[in-house]
């Protein structure tokens, strides 16, 4: 599974390399010169391509540190607030992560 996962990303990775030159819109003005456009369907794609994924992978990451935390307080009760604790600061961080990822993709669209 986790082989198809690494090849899936792959492809998505590539495919956001590959697409964006492909799709940029280039018109000409002004006697043939060639003036690029605004924003572009391949930045649109790519940038919610961009934040579904950073979502994607924050709410994975905050689900497995939330799992496992929830099974070691199983296994040893006594240690709650010293897993409490890093499991509330790995989560803000994973969280913080996602909310920068999604606000660079979103000025990708709007700063164009």
């Amino acid at each position: 599974m986790r082989n198809v996962l690494l090849v899936l990303s792959a492809m998505v990775a590539l495919t956001l390399v590959l697409s964006t030159p492909a799709m940029a819109q280039e018109v000409p003005h002004n006697g043939g010169a060639v003036v690029a456009t605004g924003t572009s369907l391949g930045q649109y794609f790519g940038a919610a391509l961009g934040m579904g994924l950073a979502g994607l992978g924050a709410a994975l990451g905050i689900g497995r540190i939330g799992g496992s935390a929830v099974e070691a307080i199983a296994r040893q009760p006594q240690a709650y607030n010293n897993i409490n604790s890093a499991m509330l600061l790995s989560a803000a961080l994973i969280e913080g992560i996602g909310l920068i990822a999604i606000i660079f993709c979103s000025l990708i669209v709007f700063l164009k």
